[in-house]
């Protein structure tokens, strides 16, 4: 989760590193929960590059798991179960007084009892993957110590799926820091291994190829409205281009049944175009509570149109730990090739019984706790010359989710926050 802060240099450097937090949105991933996305966790403190002196290390985990039976793999009628466990390392490096380089490495893997169904059989080699990925960005700060400039890319890889991004931003800050403007452009090429249902194997491969092309915008404004309240737009526009199904989706229709054979894989159209705009206010209630809203309204030409609410309330306990209790709602309408199971017509140009797709709400809410000492938890040697790093932070998150298809997921994740002089 890419949080929002209003120092002008902290979201600039998130703008460079937005190749490292948004691949999972672009490439297909089990663990979509809010039908257009992938289930948040605990994000890093991207800082200012200005601060040259030492070297950040995030080390992030979390562990998800669902359930459902409204599983695509199946036609809309399968299970959904689903466990999901991404470490990954986050290296936030000052190159001297005014650059940074940031690397971001990890893993996901999941078990997955949804697309073990492909083979109609359970236990085969579709039962769990493994996901890594690898992404860097470099920011500088331009004379005017107001404007940084970033460039970044990276990689993601797993067995059916590889996927190649390049990245570029640019983020002014007002004179007396009150206002920014941050633009960040992204551009993803994926290239995908076709695995069909075990029936549908002897079926022609899509047509327009296998690649897809995605290009992202991304343009944030924010402004500080008084000494407690502060504000952002932001839209992420997106463009996609290519194969847009999942071959693996199944969808029976109403004329021939729901007999293993009689089924078609999911087809969509190979264009899609997203323009979503949020609102998030920062407001500082007192000294020790913290209130933080975010709105943002979503559509796209396949017909979903969506509203997603949220709220953070952080509560210091103490000065060095923190509650923040949360909640979201999101709710959407159906994509206009969107049915349930053996509702679709053989006559229908596209389709899909992928519930991501389907007319839902949903709510999620949870527990996150900081503890942060300002002399940091703990200091150790390391293996490298010596150095002394400190363990600085400690983050714990846990959320529960549930939609109403029936879906439930579980989500907790942790970030150990490490600096190194």
């Amino acid at each position: 989760m890419l949080r929002f802060t209003f120092r002008p240099a902290g979201l600039l450097l998130a703008l460079v590193a937005l190749p490292v937090l948004a691949v999972a949105q672009v490439t297909p991933t089990p663990t979509r929960v809010d039908g257009y996305g992938t289930p948040t966790t605990t994000a890093p403190r991207l800082n200012n590059p200005s601060n040259n002196g030492e070297t950040e290390v995030n080390i992030l985990s979390s562990y998800y798991s669902q359930d459902g039976n409204r599983g695509a793999v199946e036609g809309g009628i399968g299970t959904q179960q689903l466990t999901d466990f991404t470490p990954t390392i986050i290296l936030n490096v000052p190159l001297d007084s005014v650059t940074r380089l940031s690397a971001n490495l990890g893993m996901d893997y999941y078990a997955s009892a949804s697309t073990d169904r492909i083979d109609q059989v359970l236990s085969t080699p579709s039962s769990s993957d493994v996901r890594y990925h690898l992404d860097l960005g470099l920011s500088r700060q331009l004379a005017d110590k107001r404007t940084i400039v970033g460039v970044g890319g990276g990689f993601s890889a797993e067995y059916d799926y590889l996927s190649f991004n390049v990245s570029g931003s640019w983020a002014r800050a007002s004179r007396d820091g009150n206002r920014e403007l941050s633009v960040a452009g992204q551009v993803f090429f994926d290239q995908v291994t076709v695995i069909r249902p075990v029936e549908l194997r002897a079926t022609p491969l899509p047509e327009g190829g296998t690649t897809r092309q995605s290009y992202n915008l991304s343009i944030v404004y924010s402004q500080v409205l008084s000494q407690r309240l502060q504000a952002s737009v932001s839209t992420e526009l997106v463009a996609q281009n290519g194969l847009l199904s999942t071959p693996f989706h199944r969808v029976y229709f109403r004329e021939t049944g729901g007999e293993l054979g009689t089924a078609r894989t999911e087809l969509l159209p190979r264009q899609r175009l997203k323009y979503p705009v949020g609102l998030r206010l920062n407001y500082y209630a007192t000294d020790l509570v913290q209130l933080r809203g975010y709105y943002r309204f979503y559509n796209d030409n396949f017909g979903i149109r969506a509203h997603t609410f949220e709220l953070e309330a952080p509560v210091k306990v103490t000065p060095f730990f923190v509650l923040y209790p949360f909640y979201r709602y999101h709710t959407q309408t159906a994509a206009d090739y969107f049915a349930p199971y053996l509702r679709h017509s053989v006559a229908d140009q596209y389709y899909t019984s992928d519930y991501d797709l389907a007319d839902f709400s949903a709510n999620k809410f949870g527990l996150g706790l900081r503890y942060a000492p300002v002399y940091g938890l703990g200091r150790f040697k390391t293996p490298f010359g010596g150095r002394v790093a400190k363990f600085k932070a400690l983050d714990i998150r846990y959320a529960y989710y549930r939609q109403s298809t029936g879906l439930t997921a579980n989500l907790i994740s942790a970030d150990l926050s490490f600096t190194l002089p």
